[in-house]
């Protein structure tokens, strides 16, 4: 199952690094926060897949340096103005016919936690000085947009919220990189007061949400009884039997989506919310970071249920059935089973 799962990562991995989050018709593009979790696996392999994931994020960035400039200096007002976290697969260019939420602070704070741990695992992050510049001017950026009050569309790319899982991707990032360019502790301080505010919310609005597992793994923000809580929440009020549902009340692939769309109040879906493969394997990353390796086990177990022939594991199963989204394989699904399966394996080395 984890070759299997490596080939579906191969499959979907493009000639000039990135990935694409799924074959399907709506996501065969490439997301950068995908690209990241995606990428992780191989950052203790010795393939230059790492790298590759990561020059060609820089040379992203090299090509819209002119956007950082600005956004270093000037607060963004529309949505448009951010950095982008989708692109075309082809040639990773702005895709400017649709409309998106494009403010996903989280997105960045990926991006900087994956150079920095590539640079501590001994894996040659900056080509250059130019890399090196750029990297300053993403940490400009989250400065000047003041992520840690600037509400933004999260994870899912919903609606704009002050999101403890973008926040806290921030922080995380930010403390990546101080040991390769300036990093002012007040900018990281800042998030972290934030974060601690909105404990144990992931918003205003919301309580308990997927996205915030990511402050245990990989963020590693929250440990101890503050992991705890969020773990426990997850799956007291998220979890489900193929899966996690990213939050009460979603409409993304409800089973009442078809017929009344997502416009409706939170409450009208509740019961009806897609189930997500890739929380169970990052579910059970967090309970090893917590030392409940039967947990873990577990966790493991049902994900390696849900797979279908092939090893794929699609993005989700609707709600109460054994049938899947078209999204399917689901990269980062098949990267998070590769992360805990691992980290299961080297708990059984000597």
């Amino acid at each position: 199952m984890l070759d299997h799962s490596y080939r579906v990562l191969d499959r979907l991995r493009l000639p000039h690094g990135l990935y694409i989050a799924s074959p399907s018709e709506h996501y065969s593009y490439v997301w950068l926060r995908d690209s990241v979790y995606m990428s992780w696996p191989y950052l203790t392999r010795s393939d230059d897949h790492y790298e590759s994931a990561y020059a060609r994020i820089f040379d992203l960035f090299r090509e819209l340096e002119w956007k950082l400039d600005i956004l270093g200096k000037e607060k963004p007002v529309w949505e448009w103005e951010y950095i982008h976290a989708r692109y075309r697969a082809e040639d990773v260019s702005e895709i400017h016919d649709q409309s998106w939420g494009h403010v996903q602070h989280d997105m960045l704070g990926a991006i900087l936690f994956g150079i920095g741990a590539g640079d501590q695992a001994g894996k040659r992050m900056l080509r250059d000085a130019k890399d090196k510049e750029i990297l300053q001017k993403l940490v400009r950026y989250l400065a000047n947009v003041q992520y840690w009050i600037d509400p933004d569309n999260g994870m899912w790319e919903e609606g704009r919220d002050i999101h403890a899982s973008s926040v806290g991707a921030c922080v995380a990032g930010l403390k990546a990189v101080q040991h390769m360019v300036e990093v002012p502790d007040p900018l990281i301080h800042s998030g972290l007061n934030t974060l601690l505010a909105l404990f144990p919310r992931e918003s205003a609005d919301r309580r308990a949400d997927l996205a915030q597992l990511s402050l245990i793994y990989p963020y590693r923000l929250f440990r101890g009884m503050m992991a705890e809580i969020i773990v426990e929440q997850v799956e007291n009020k998220l979890l489900r039997e193929r899966g996690v549902i990213r939050y009460e009340g979603d409409s993304y692939y409800s089973t009442k989506e078809e017929q009344f769309g997502r416009g409706l109040a939170p409450q009208a879906y509740y019961g009806t919310e897609a189930e997500w493969t890739f929380g169970l394997p990052w579910l059970a990353l967090c309970r090893l970071e917590q030392g409940r390796r039967d947990k873990a086990e577990a966790y493991l177990r049902r994900t390696e249920e849900l797979m279908l022939p092939g090893g794929e594991l699609p993005e989700l199963y609707f709600s109460g059935s054994d049938r899947p989204n078209p999204n399917t394989p689901l990269g980062w699904s098949s990267a998070m089973y590769i992360l805990a399966k691992e980290a299961l394996g080297r708990e059984d080395r000597p």
